[in-house]
């Protein structure tokens, strides 16, 4: 980075300047890494006392961090790296920027603390598992920027045998739709495919069922800073011939921004996940829309989002209303969440209907293990009481029946059938039992039993499908023990979903995260808004720990998550403060 000098005190003052000026580093490698546990080390050694904040991934294939810090602090990091042949080559991308501020664009960009992780894939390509996953030393050729602008303004690409072709050109976007609304690129007489995803796991999906537009044609590739484009490029040219010539723009939006600073051709702004939102170039022009009166407006700041799948959506200053009411462009082409707005000048717009006679939340209640719906509802008679005027809750039993059990200890023998009331379960361990003729099995109580119940979960996926049809809608989910388990698989896969399975939030009580079938998500990946309730340590809930519940809660974006811990055990409590905070997450969907 090059640096002004000046002479006497002003060049001391502006020498004391750089040194203090704030910048944020976005790198990656895909690489063999030998030791990953070593790379960890590294990094929170680094980062640690050079005072960086921000995102850092490792993996056996590589890395991918995004961090933010004094410039100089931010170059010696560099140096670091570089020293190690692991980094051969990498790119490093550093800028200049305003310091962050402690807000919720920092908290929810992760700029107010350091998390280093180790993932499995350094950016989630697909949310289930591929028939093959692409091979990255496969990944499509990359462009410099003066290369692509050159691509662009030819209309000429050279294929792989390094001869000139007019093959048809077309321009890839891997990015998110709320990216793409806000900047892209555009070139006369070249097609821009936009897949309007929103997230990048879903990009398989679409060049699966779009492969036909590929085919045969130059397929010049971009994202934000060129990693996606590494793993979704190898994606499209592992479909064989006609898919060989598949492109990408090395460093991404971000080298091209700063070869072409007038923007050449990419309109708009680049969005960014970091603090800064979105970097533009010099003509600082706006494509952007507000989602509500389509008025000229690009900027996120705000942080509003989609009430049902909590994309980031465009609303500006004068549209926008408490509560969050909005509901993006994918979901309302679907058909989902149509809310008549209220014209009235007086208003603004804002969802239509006098707040006195707004309907109550409705809730879908899933009870826990050996539990049935009619218990469920007796046990938590004291919480609708003091939800009646907000909330109506919705039992249903889970659609496994359990073997009724006694201890082998107890010589007492069991009641007859006909005095007990059956018991169900959303997860089954592998070696379930359906219930037998005389309906009662002898075992020993065993307290982590709910670590091995991982079976069942698409018959009760398939169930909640048919109770959403059939007795919807339903605003948000509770779950309570392993219905708080389930109603947390369903949030993992809210995005898949859509049309079948539509809430807004969910309230996870004495909660535990479903193994396996959310152990390849990250720290923070689930949007949905979510309120997670369990005792506190130590050993409060003696059926669920502490640290189960903490684990579940860190898989949900902390931007939209609260947590309420207790000293009451394995209940929902509704006593002073914790029903003050239950009303006052609710309330904000009303």
């Amino acid at each position: 980075m090059g640096r002004t000098s000046s002479c006497g005190g002003d060049g001391e003052k502006q020498r004391i300047e750089d040194k203090e000026q704030y910048g944020v580093l976005l790198y990656y490698k895909y690489t063999s890494v030998p030791d990953v546990d070593e790379l960890v080390s590294f990094y929170e050694s680094s980062c640690n006392s050079l005072g960086l904040l921000g995102r850092v991934r490792l993996s056996t294939h590589g890395v991918n961090v995004t961090v933010g810090g004094k410039l100089a602090a931010l170059e010696e990091h560099i140096a670091s790296a570089k020293s190690n042949c692991l980094f051969e080559g990498t790119d490093f991308k550093l800028a200049s920027c305003n310091h962050p501020l402690n807000d919720k664009v920092s908290q929810e960009c992760g700029f107010t603390s350091l998390s280093i992780r180790v993932v499995e894939e350094l950016v989630t390509f697909s949310t289930c598992p591929l028939l093959k996953s692409p091979d990255i030393s496969n990944a499509g050729k990359h462009l410099s920027a003066a290369e692509f602008h050159s691509v662009l303004q030819s209309a000429k690409q050279p294929d792989e045998s390094g001869k000139s072709e007019n093959k048809e050109l077309v321009l890839l976007d891997a990015r998110n739709l709320y990216e793409t609304r806000i900047g892209k690129f555009e070139s006369e007489n070249v097609e821009t495919l936009d897949p309007e995803i929103r997230q990048y796991s879903d990009l398989p999906t679409w060049i699966d069922q779009n492969a036909e537009k590929l085919k045969g044609k130059n397929v010049l590739m971009y994202c934000t800073g060129g990693i996606r484009c590494e793993m979704a490029s190898a994606y499209i040219r592992s479909k064989g011939a006609g898919f060989e010539n598949t492109f990408q723009l090395y460093g991404g939006i971000q080298r091209y921004l700063e070869q072409f600073p007038s923007g050449g051709f990419f309109k708009g702004k680049n969005f960014v996940f970091d603090h800064r939102i979105s970097v533009g170039s010099s003509k600082e022009d706006i494509i952007g829309c507000c989602l509500l009166c389509n008025n000229t407006f690009d900027d996120y700041s705000p942080r509003c989002r989609c009430r049902l799948c909590r994309m980031l959506v465009l609303v500006c200053n004068h549209c926008q209303v408490k509560g969050d009411d909005y509901v993006c462009e994918l979901c309302r082409k679907h058909g989902k969440g149509q809310v008549p707005l209220s014209l009235d000048p007086s208003k603004g717009l804002t969802p239509a209907g006098d707040d006195d006679t707004r309907r109550k939340l409705r809730i879908l209640c899933l009870h826990g293990f050996r539990q049935n719906a009619s218990g469920f509802k007796g046990r938590t008679g004291s919480l609708a009481k003091k939800l009646k005027n907000i909330a109506e809750l919705v039992f249903i039993d889970a659609p496994h029946e359990l073997q009724f059990i006694y201890q082998t200890a107890s010589t007492t023998p069991p009641p007859p059938l006909g005095a007990c009331n059956k018991k169900f379960a959303w997860l089954v361990s592998p070696d379930f039992d359906k219930p037998s003729e005389t309906g009662w099995t002898q075992c020993q109580f065993d307290p982590l039993q709910y670590q091995n119940q991982t079976e069942g979960f698409d018959k009760s996926l398939t169930y909640l499908k048919t109770v959403f049809a059939e007795r919807g809608p339903f605003d948000g989910i509770l779950g309570f023990s392993q219905g708080a388990a389930m109603a947390a698989a369903v949030c993992g896969k809210q995005e898949q979903l859509l049309g079948e399975i539509d809430f807004r939030f969910c309230v996870l009580c004495s909660g535990f995260t479903p193994w396996p079938l959310l152990e390849k998500r990250e720290q923070g990946s689930i949007k949905c808004p979510s309120l997670h309730i369990f005792g506190s340590q130590p050993g409060k809930d003696r059926q669920i720990v502490t640290q189960a519940s903490l684990d579940l809660a860190g898989l949900f974006d902390q931007g939209c998550a609260t947590v309420i811990e207790h000293d009451f055990g394995h209940i929902i409590p509704t006593k002073s403060p914790y029903i003050d905070e239950i009303k006052a997450f609710l309330n904000q969907f009303i």
